[in-house]
């Protein structure tokens, strides 16, 4: 490490060598109270080359952060990582968000950012201290998905803060965040599996719901949610429509996940039916009644016991284990395989994002690609779906 000699009062620079050995200038400016904001100015130029700065240059730059922060407005409150959170909460509140996304808020706080930052304010905040929670979190053995919206969080409240004049920049915005894992392979039942779980139900009072539940899921995609929130109203007969306006979640009535949620999904023959018999069953019969709600008392099903049962019929059944979520997949790539057109699945899954839903294009059929691959390689001696016997020869 080397130091140059400046005036008092402009800050220093430095020279360090980082992880890889690539040497880096590195300056330290006063920001006021007795606070020091560290600085990365960029690499070293090394002799006869025409990559990173020089002396002069650093020094030049280290002068326009200084005259940045000179003048930049004085921090208006010290508040800590934590209180800002809260103050958020209760922003977010104010303006009607969900209560999954409050409460989602609110566990990030309280289980991971408030213990990490505790006491720090958020003027304090650095890149590097939002980099080393991502590390914490990554050695706790949390998934990448995960961390990626703790820091989501963190950068909310940040960014909420710099709004509020409680700190001059959003380092979470510069930090070098984990790149999510690829998708992993969807899961879904194939019709014999589904035909297996569906004759599985037991026959009691809540089998009785739980049978058009799971097939209405495998046959208009559905979220769970969503489902549990459909009245008898959503469902048209005439139009052979079922359109999901609503969702029952962390147990509040709300609008679906997102704004293409509120969607028409077709009604099938078979569904339809379903349906019919079930209506016809039940005691809740205007259309603001539910269509899956609890066969004596009305109300929405518990999420954990429907989830518990669904598990258990799958036991019963003989069929391997997947999630409720995966009869949606079921739908996906039925869908697909049918030939559906990806911004028609868009719609009817109700996905905000294209990208979420070409994870089914793969089941989507060819269109003379088989042909195409033949007519590369040449039919020779291929006859059907076996190669012919190679021709024998004999020594002579």
């Amino acid at each position: 490490m080397s130091a140059a000699r400046r005036p008092r009062g402009t800050g220093s620079l430095t020279v360090h060598a980082d992880s890889t050995g690539r040497r880096m200038w590195k300056a330290r400016v006063h920001v006021g109270g007795g606070a020091y904001k560290k600085l990365t100015l960029g690499p070293v130029r090394a002799p006869g080359s025409r990559v990173g700065l020089t002396r002069t240059e650093a020094e030049a730059q280290l002068r326009r952060h200084i005259e940045a922060l000179t003048l930049a407005p004085a921090v208006a409150e010290a508040v800590t990582v934590e209180d800002a959170g809260q103050r958020l909460v209760e922003r977010l509140e104010a303006l009607g968000r969900k209560r999954s996304h409050l409460e989602a808020v609110r566990s990030h706080l309280r289980q991971h950012i408030g213990p990490f930052f505790d006491g720090c304010t958020l003027e304090s905040v650095e890149r590097r201290d939002v980099e080393a929670f991502m590390a914490a979190k990554r050695r706790e053995g949390k998934a990448p998905k995960s961390i990626l919206n703790y820091v989501g969080t963190l950068h909310s409240i940040l960014a909420f803060g710099q709004d509020r004049g409680w700190c001059r920049s959003n380092p979470a915005k510069l930090a070098e965040k984990p790149k999510p894992p690829e998708a992993a392979e969807i899961r879904f039942l194939d019709e014999p599996e589904l035909e297996a779980l569906l004759r599985a139900v037991p026959d009691d009072v809540l089998g009785a719901v739980e049978r058009p539940l799971y097939l209405a899921a495998a046959m208009t995609g559905a979220r769970q949610g969503e489902l549990l929130g459909l009245r008898w109203g959503d469902v048209d007969w005439t139009a052979s429509k079922v359109r999901i306006r609503r969702a029952w979640v962390r147990g509040e009535m709300g609008t679906p996940k997102s704004r293409r949620g509120s969607r028409a999904v077709p009604l099938a023959q078979r569904l339809a039916v379903e349906l019919e018999r079930h209506y016809q069953a039940s005691r809740y019969q205007s259309d603001s009644d539910l269509v899956f709600g609890h066969p004596l008392l009305g109300v929405p099903l518990d999420r954990s016991k429907v989830l518990k049962r669904f598990k258990a019929t799958l036991r019963a059944g003989g069929v391997r284990a997947v999630r409720f979520h995966d009869l949606r997949h079921t739908f996906g790539t039925r869908m697909a395989a049918a030939g559906v057109p990806m911004r028609t699945l868009q719609e009817w899954m109700g996905h905000r994002d294209f990208k979420t839903t070409l994870i089914y294009a793969d089941y989507m059929p060819g269109q003379h690609e088989a042909e195409l691959v033949d007519a590369a390689f040449g039919q020779g001696s291929i006859e059907g779906s076996k190669l012919s016997e190679p021709e024998v020869r004999s020594d002579t």
